[in-house]
């Protein structure tokens, strides 16, 4: 019997060894030499100091910056353990709501930003990105046709040329992944970066 466990505990363990550490720092040194700002988070630093992650979004909340898409991130509430609370772009809580299509509180969500976004721009359809939370809670871009959407708005708060933003808007807009894959896409921490800098 000792014959037939010895083999199978000595292949458990150099497969442990292998896949479980070998792999994974063969993989991180690979990366880290191809590829090392996005094997460190994709970091995005303003005067030396880390401000974000080009892979994360950010909530803004300033009528003078572009917001991203809605988040359903949640955090535990410091008061009751068996609650949570809103915590948009909550890295440690990735998710969606899990709210169906059917569910009331969606429905009622959704009405109530189609209506404010409908009053900061009654001439334009609402995207539909500006309304719905992606799957992962952590989204950082949006449609160009968002961030379209949005430039009144900014422009207003900012007391800037409208042409001036969608210019912004067309130079911080990223084509498809080699011509094929994903959808044209705004990253909006890097548009708000630019924004700041163009209003200087």
């Amino acid at each position: 019997m000792l014959r037939e466990i010895r083999p199978a505990i000595v292949l458990l363990l150099a497969l442990t060894l292998i896949t479980g550490l070998g792999y994974p720092l063969a993989m991180t040194g690979i990366a880290g030499i191809l590829l090392p700002r996005q094997a460190q988070g994709s970091l995005i630093e303003r005067d030396g100091k880390v401000i974000g992650s080009a892979l994360i979004g950010q909530e803004f909340k300033s009528e003078g910056y572009f917001h991203g898409r809605p988040s359903a991130t949640t955090a535990p509430d410091p008061n009751d353990a068996t609650k949570t609370l809103p915590s948009p772009y909550n890295a440690a809580n990735s998710g969606g709501s899990n709210l169906g299509p059917t569910s009331k509180a969606l429905a009622d969500r959704v009405k109530e930003d189609v209506d404010k976004l409908k009053a900061e721009n009654p001439n334009s359809a609402v995207p539909q990105d500006l309304v719905t939370t992606s799957a992962s809670g952590l989204d950082p871009d949006i449609s160009p046709e968002a961030a379209l959407f949005q430039v009144p708005r900014v422009a207003k708060a900012r007391n800037m040329p409208e042409e001036r933003l969608r210019e912004l808007v067309a130079q911080n807009t990223k084509t498809r992944y080699a011509a094929l894959l994903g959808e044209p896409r705004v990253n909006v921490l890097e548009l708000n970066l630019a924004l700041d800098a163009a209003a200087k």
